[in-house]
């Protein structure tokens, strides 16, 4: 689940007596629009605001209008205010031209719908959307850094390590933790479509954990990537040892390694975990990825 909907989760449920927020979604579009049919934000009396519809003046009049509902403007005062698309629920028209300060050019529909922790389950079904999964072997620097990235992006993860303590002060909700002594016998229960990326604290667990890869690859195919973190002298020895293990070349040829975007020089965990988490999504968006 991402971070997102974790969010409004923790602060639905924190919600007193019979409070509630306005959940803000983007009912429709039309041409050239800041978020897709789909996207939400939730708007709190406290002024919290969760999510984004995009920013700009948009985002701003959808907050003033979230906010009217929450002070309990009725539907006359609403429809007087902003006007109404239809007599069911709050659906306001927004063109993105001038009087918004916007030039996409477009047409967005928002809906607002009043929302209280017992819809916390609704919602989850209906905002949970279909997410690519990763999951990263190694709970070092780069991995703390990584994970800090692609927690706030809609992906599915999965942080693995053989270290029985090392996630005890890790704080990622939206992040499921698992330890796994040895840790490479992991890969054979993540799921299918998968994007996997070893970077362990010992290069006998990073080689053991790609060979589990490679015959999970062999085996069913299903992964949807293999990266390796380190240096084409690392990724050398390695091939050579994979090869005396009975993997071929076309094989090995499957794992990337140096992983990330090429081009982008540094090695902060901070700018290595950027890069990385860029290449993922050029992967995701890729319908065959090389990997």
């Amino acid at each position: 689940m991402n971070r997102h909907l974790t969010e409004l989760i923790g602060a639905l449920n924190a919600l007193k007596d019979n409070a509630c927020a306005v959940l803000v979604r983007v009912d429709r579009v039309q041409g050239s629009t800041p978020r897709d049919a789909g996207a939400w934000m939730a708007v709190f009396d406290a002024g919290e605001i969760i999510n984004t519809l995009g920013g700009g003046q948009l985002e701003f009049q959808a907050i003033d209008v979230a906010q009217s509902l929450l002070r309990g403007m009725g539907r006359a005062s609403m429809t007087q205010a902003f006007g109404l698309e239809d007599n069911v629920s709050p659906v306001l028209r927004f063109p993105l031209g001038p009087s918004l300060g916007q030039c996409c050019g477009g047409v967005v529909h928002l809906s607002f719908e009043k929302v209280r922790a017992m819809d916390i389950e609704r919602l989850v079904q209906t905002l949970r959307q279909p997410e690519p999964h990763l999951a990263l072997f190694g709970a070092g620097h780069v991995g703390r850094a990584l994970m800090r990235v692609m927690c706030t992006l809609p992906w599915s993860l999965t942080w693995i390590d053989s270290r029985e303590d090392i996630f005890l002060q890790q704080e990622f909700l939206s992040v499921t933790m698992e330890h796994s002594d040895p840790v490479h016998f992991a890969v054979d229960h993540l799921l299918a479509q998968t994007h996997v990326l070893i970077m362990s604290f010992s290069h006998a667990e990073d080689l053991d954990i790609v060979a589990r890869c490679l015959l999970r690859q062999r085996s069913r195919g299903d992964l949807r990537s293999v990266g390796l973190i380190g240096s084409e002298t690392k990724w050398a020895t390695f091939q050579n040892r994979l090869r005396e293990r009975g993997f071929t070349q076309q094989e090995l040829d499957t794992v990337e390694c140096p992983i990330g975007l090429p081009g982008i020089e540094g090695k902060e965990p901070e700018v290595i975990a950027l890069s990385v988490a860029a290449r993922l999504l050029q992967l995701q968006s890729m319908e065959n990825p090389s990997l």
